[in-house]
């Protein structure tokens, strides 16, 4: 079955949509308020099955493939809530040490989707640990809608503790060179930026569309950045002048790139909200950003 596009939604049902994938509203909110666009209650329910994630159409690495080797790890998180666990990912013949990703998920947890980034990663030579924010709730429960709820519910100084335990255990695993990257998107570009701020020996961060830090914290980032938004993303976007200003003014390391007419999510190739051209060229901006960064 074939997929719409972002561009074949109205833009008002896409403004509603995310709205509700950040809890902001219900799937009665988002009903209620397609009808403000003139569509009825069963075009507005259609329209948001439509746009909901289909894992098993987009994944790229399956779980089984043999050049790779997954398996759930837990590492100590005193901080946090007590053990940070998640999906941890290496390529099944290593040539060396390798350097290290840290995956931080969307407000969903640790979903297939975010599984496979991992897995993506790992292909292209890097360890990689991906932690689920949701573990202490009992993890992911193969639910979109709730898991929302669930994330809700988490106690945010602890989970990003968790955080920087997983981030401890990827810069001193034995396999790794010592470097560690963080990658994050929507929820997770927003930890990411927080760990840039936390974090000195934090060797490359790449937010994806996520909150930028209060601008107080920015000259603490000491981490290289790959910054990427969507030209289409009013609510995150909103803060990014602010931020530049900041990161110029404490002289950080960074690129950003805002890719136009692309929305919020534009990598997530499970929803209609993708975009090729822009994830292929995001992506690629990465797994660059990542060689000249973390390997030695």
């Amino acid at each position: 079955m074939t997929r719409k596009t972002a561009n074949e939604f109205p833009p008002g049902i896409l403004k509603l949509f995310d709205l509700f994938v950040h809890g902001d509203i219900d799937r009665r909110g988002f009903v209620e308020g397609a009808k403000t666009f003139a569509i009825g209650a069963a075009a507005a329910t259609a329209f948001l099955e439509e746009l909901q994630p289909r894992f098993a159409e987009a994944e790229v690495v399956k779980k089984d493939d043999p050049r790779i080797i997954g398996k759930t790890i837990e590492v100590p998180s005193p901080e946090g809530n007590g053990v940070a666990k998640g999906y941890f990912v290496q390529p099944a013949k290593p040539q060396g040490k390798l350097p290290a990703v840290l995956v931080i998920h969307e407000n969903r947890g640790l979903n297939p989707h975010i599984e496979d980034i991992a897995r993506r990663l790992a292909l292209a030579d890097f360890i990689v640990f991906a932690p689920d924010a949701l573990a202490p709730l009992g993890g992911y429960p193969g639910d979109e809608d709730q898991a929302r709820q669930l994330f809700q519910k988490l106690d945010q100084p602890k989970t990003r503790n968790d955080f920087i335990a997983a981030f401890g255990a990827l810069k001193n695993s034995p396999l790794g060179n010592g470097k560690v990257g963080a990658v994050g998107f929507c929820y997770g570009g927003g930890v990411v930026n927080f760990l840039a701020t936390k974090l000195p020996d934090l060797a490359a961060g790449v937010p994806f569309y996520g909150a930028q830090p209060p601008a107080e914290e920015v000259a603490k980032i000491k981490s290289p950045l790959l910054i990427q938004y969507a030209g289409v993303d009013d609510r995150i976007n909103a803060g990014w002048p602010a931020y530049e200003t900041a990161l110029k003014a404490a002289h950080v390391d960074y690129q950003a790139f805002v890719y136009p007419g692309v929305q919020h999510g534009f990598n997530n190739d499970t929803t209609p909200r993708y975009d090729a051209a822009a994830a292929e060229l995001a992506w690629k901006r990465t797994v660059d950003f990542f060689n000249a960064r973390l390997r030695a």
